[in-house]
């Protein structure tokens, strides 16, 4: 299953799917509130969602760098489930990440895609978006671990 890009990707699970596996293995993401979701999932990427609300700003309205990080670490993982199926295990070797600009509360989106799948790695992208204009305010390069697959 080794690809560069988006070329040969399929995803095994939608959005909806996505969110409810979220739910169920990696319920303190939301606990009381819905604030990361999946959104979208398409061939060799996705697009996640940051609701973000007072509890994740900063003093001058500004959303804090851990709700954005946390929110790339998202993608990675959404990219991942939905194009490998459900795998709790699968694990974050790597996020890095930059700030751009300011983010302030209201929706902020993580435009995720795959750069390469392999059997034991996932190496991803996102570029975060926020306000009126989708102005760029983060971008993040990461890789996630793959379990090996058990036989049964």
């Amino acid at each position: 299953m080794d690809t560069n890009g988006a070329a040969g990707l399929s995803p095994v699970m939608g959005a909806d799917e996505v969110n409810a596996f979220l739910d169920e293995v990696y319920p303190q993401l939301n606990e009381e509130l819905r604030a990361y979701s999946a959104i979208e999932v398409r061939p060799g990427g996705c697009v996640v969602r940051l609701e973000a609300a007072e509890h994740h700003l900063r003093p001058g309205n500004t959303v804090s760098g851990p709700s954005l990080f946390t929110l790339a670490d998202i993608g990675g993982y959404v990219c991942a489930l939905s194009h490998i199926g459900r795998e709790a295990l699968a694990v974050t070797t790597n996020l890095n990440i930059n700030f751009m600009r300011k983010a302030e509360a209201g929706a902020i989106d993580g435009a995720c895609r795959i750069l390469k799948l392999g059997k034991r790695l996932m190496v991803f992208d996102v570029a975060i978006t926020a306000g009126r204009d989708k102005s760029l305010v983060a971008h993040a390069t990461g890789t996630y671990a793959i379990p090996p697959r058990r036989n049964l």
